[in-house]
């Protein structure tokens, strides 16, 4: 896959779950309540103690920069004009856990510029996280993020607003827009959708045909003539590889019919394929960037530990994929680091195995980044 030059490229960073509540919270400077309500685990703080009995002491009240560790100079040095996440938690003061969830996240509102130490500009909302301190703890989230600049989509404070793109200006006239939703099969709740007069999720019902003519009328409402799209949703379970047909229909439909330039998925808690499909982008899983699960048992298979960091170079004219590379990593003692050569290797045959099903070739350069293209 050839690059194009600089001034004839869109840079994006992508990534799959960022999950700065509950346990992470807790090492930050200002620790929320670590009350929690799940079966077997009652404070945050013991995920921060499981994490050490496998990695090492953790310090707390770190620096706000702390957990991106590595990340920080990758993201530099790619220079991307666009930072995109997709943020599993709520930012909230709130004690209102939504009954009978098994899992809630949260993270305290004086935690924010955790993000803004990345300079994120998106952050998706629409994940099975983002009420799980209710409707009050969702209003905190949006206007916390609201205050630190950081924009949203996904979840708002009515149907209009949720379903509305975050808008990223990249310069000359040009924007990016990032739309999201969350489907059902994420474990996102029915009764969390956004209401005409009610906060909650952009939930979309299904992947039907229907269902992507409403979101391409809803991008060619938004969309200027040199606008390019992002559609991120939080789709499929926690683990596995396969993609549904329904999936891989969905995404080539909202390619064909709605107009976008890159399909970002996440939800499972681990990387999934990558397909190139008419020189678009589709990301069918991006895994957890960022988690507190370092000191859980069970998928060891998975390697959730192990992730990927997407830059895609985009033509800014035609939204089309010029190049895409991706760099291991592995999160220890609650930070993001490089993964070492053997992990680099093991997420390259798992990359290799699952986009080779859809036609796309994985490689691994010389300085232990991963790097996308076609089959031929």
């Amino acid at each position: 896959m050839e690059i194009l030059d600089a001034d004839r490229t869109l840079r994006l960073f992508l990534c799959g779950d960022v999950m700065t509540g509950r346990g992470i919270d807790q090492i930050l400077p200002h620790p929320s309540k670590p009350r929690l309500f799940e079966s077997c685990v009652r404070s945050a703080r013991t995920y921060v103690e499981l994490a050490e009995q496998v990695s090492g002491p953790i310090p707390r009240r770190v620096a706000f920069d702390y957990i991106w560790g590595d990340a920080l100079a990758e993201i530099e040095k790619a220079r991307p004009q666009a930072r995109i996440v997709n943020l599993e938690t709520a930012i909230t003061r709130s004690d209102d856990a939504w009954p009978g969830k098994g899992v809630h996240y949260r993270m305290h509102p004086a935690n924010v510029p955790c993000l803004t130490a990345a300079k994120i500009d998106c952050c998706v909302l629409a994940n099975n996280h983002v009420l799980d301190w209710g409707r009050a703890g969702l209003e905190e989230t949006l206007a916390t993020l609201a205050q630190a600049g950081l924009g949203t989509c996904g979840a708002g404070r009515d149907a209009a607003s949720a379903a509305a793109p975050a808008i990223v200006g990249i310069g000359d006239g040009r924007r990016v827009l990032v739309f999201a939703a969350a489907h059902g099969g994420s474990g996102v709740p029915a009764d969390w959708r956004a209401g005409e007069r009610t906060a909650g999720v952009n939930r979309v019902a299904d992947l039907s045909a229907r269902s992507v003519e409403a979101i391409a009328k809803r991008i060619a409402a938004c969309r200027r003539p040199k606008d390019l799209v992002v559609y991120s949703i939080h789709w499929g379970g926690n683990w596995g590889y396969r993609i549904a047909p329904d999936e891989r229909d969905f995404a080539h439909a909202l390619i064909d019919r709605a107009g976008v330039d890159v399909l970002h998925g996440h939800s499972s808690h681990h990387v999934k394929g990558i397909e190139i499909y008419r020189r678009k982008l589709i990301l069918y899983g991006c895994g957890d960037l960022l988690n507190d699960y370092e000191g859980i048992g069970g998928h060891e298979e998975f390697r959730s530990d192990l992730s990927l960091m997407y830059f895609a170079a985009l033509d800014r004219d035609s939204g089309d994929l010029a190049g895409l590379t991706m760099t291991p990593t592995q999160m220890r003692r609650f930070q993001i680091r490089h993964a070492a050569p053997a992990d680099a290797a093991w997420l390259l045959d798992t990359m290799q195995r699952e986009c080779g099903q859809f036609g796309a070739t994985v490689a691994l350069r010389a300085d232990g980044v991963l790097e996308a293209g076609f089959a031929h």
